[in-house]
This record gives C-alpha cells, sequence and structure tokens, in this order.
C-alpha cells in the first residue's frame, strides 16, 4: 500500500519528532502529512520550534499510531527538503477551516519531506 493510500485510509494519531543543532529534542502531536505526487511527505506548520528546529537539522521522525486495538502504525523518517510560507499550495490543502483568531499567531509553513526510511510501529523494522 502506498503511503497516499495508507494515509486516506488509515485514521489515528502523530507525532512528529525534531532536534535543534545541539540536538536537543522536541516532539508535537500533527495530523497525518499530506502525501505528494513525487511521494514526499508535507506537514503545515506554525513557526514554532518544530519548525525552528528544522531549520538548524533537517531530519524528523514521524510516528503514527492507527485508531483501534493494539499497536497498528508506522514510524516514517524524514529529511526536510523546502518549505512555503503561507503558500496558495498550503491553503489548498488545508483540511480544516482558519479559526477566527488564527492570523495572530503568525505565518502558517508548508514543510516538505523526502521519505528516508519506512518501518512499522512496533519492532525493530528493516535494516535495524
Amino acid at each position: 500500500m502506498t503511503l497516499e493510500a495508507y494515509f486516506e485510509e488509515k485514521k489515528g494519531f502523530g507525532v512528529l519528532s525534531t532536534a535543534d543543532g545541539e540536538g536537543r529534542v522536541n516532539a508535537a502531536v500533527y495530523s497525518r502529512p499530506h502525501v505528494m505526487e513525487d511521494g514526499s511527505v508535507a506537514f503545515i506548520m506554525w513557526d514554532r520550534l518544530t519548525h525552528s528546529n528544522l531549520q538548524a537539522n533537517p531530519h524528523a521522525v514521524f510516528l503514527f499510531r492507527e485508531e483501534g486495538p493494539g499497536y497498528k502504525g508506522k514510524r516514517i523518517y524524514l529529511t526536510k527538503t523546502r518549505e512555503e510560507e503561507e503558500s496558495e499550495l498550503l491553503h489548498a490543502l488545508r483540511r480544516k477551516s482558519p479559526s477566527p483568531d488564527e492570523s495572530q499567531k503568525g505565518s502558517k509553513f508548508l514543510v516538505f519531506f523526502k521519505v528516508d526510511k519506512e518501518i512499522p510501529l512496533i519492532g525493530p523494522g528493516e535494516g535495524a
């Protein structure tokens, strides 16, 4: 199953983990990524700690736990390739309507990643 089909079909809970240039780790709740035609993935994010970390260190891991019993899901290892600030594509990809006070929170970014590795949520995965 492709990542695009997987994230269209599965619902669940996601956490995007990043680290700054000195290795201090952060984890934040994120919705399912947007899977692009070229196989890259993109997340919409505010200019907060996760976005700041990605300026210094382009590597991240997205952990996704599927809804339902047990521990099914994926760990997806990512490398940032580019980003767009307040772009038309960002606004077209949004899954929910903006809240009235959203403009007071600052800029939003559409951050693109290449997928380096994809392994199951539980277990070592390939090459581990």
